[in-house]
């Protein structure tokens, strides 16, 4: 399985809906804990699956069992935790919340390949990378590839 990661910041919908276009993009996975912030612009839940569908024929879901919860992303943002312990932290989220047999159950059959969206521009520091890995292990000899 090849899976992909994307954050909408600082792309225009054509450099967006190109690069999923362009990488054969068939299942859209938003990551994202808030998908309805007016800030989203063209990746506002309702719109995007509109759009997804309407222009590149991908279809959305939107999956908050992979998202961070409200603490851990606000003491993220705030500086209050480190990278690192945020890593950590959302890990055991992840372990706690069962979501390696989420990824199976909900996953296995959907149309590949799939992306993992959120907002952050590049995947260095946002959870989206840290599920693709999950994707990963989940699906072995998967391949992740990041579009910036």
């Amino acid at each position: 399985m090849k899976i992909f990661t994307v954050g909408f910041t600082r792309k225009s919908a054509e450099k967006f809906f190109g690069l999923l276009k362009e990488n054969g993009v068939k299942t859209l996975i938003d990551v994202r804990l808030n998908n309805a912030s007016q800030l989203a612009a063209f990746a506002k839940g309702e719109d995007l699956a509109y759009f997804l569908g309407e222009i590149a024929g991908i279809g959305y879901r939107h999956d908050t069992l992979l998202a961070p919860t409200v603490d851990l992303l606000k003491r993220y943002r705030a500086g209050e935790t480190p990278w690192e312990a945020y890593e950590e932290e959302f890990g055991k989220l992840m372990e706690e919340r069962g979501a390696a047999g989420h990824i199976r159950a909900e996953y296995a059959d959907c149309a590949a390949p799939v992306c993992l969206l959120c907002s952050e521009e590049t995947p260095e520091h946002c959870h989206r990378r840290l599920v693709a890995e999950i994707f990963a292990n989940v699906f072995p000899g998967s391949e992740i590839v990041h579009l910036v």
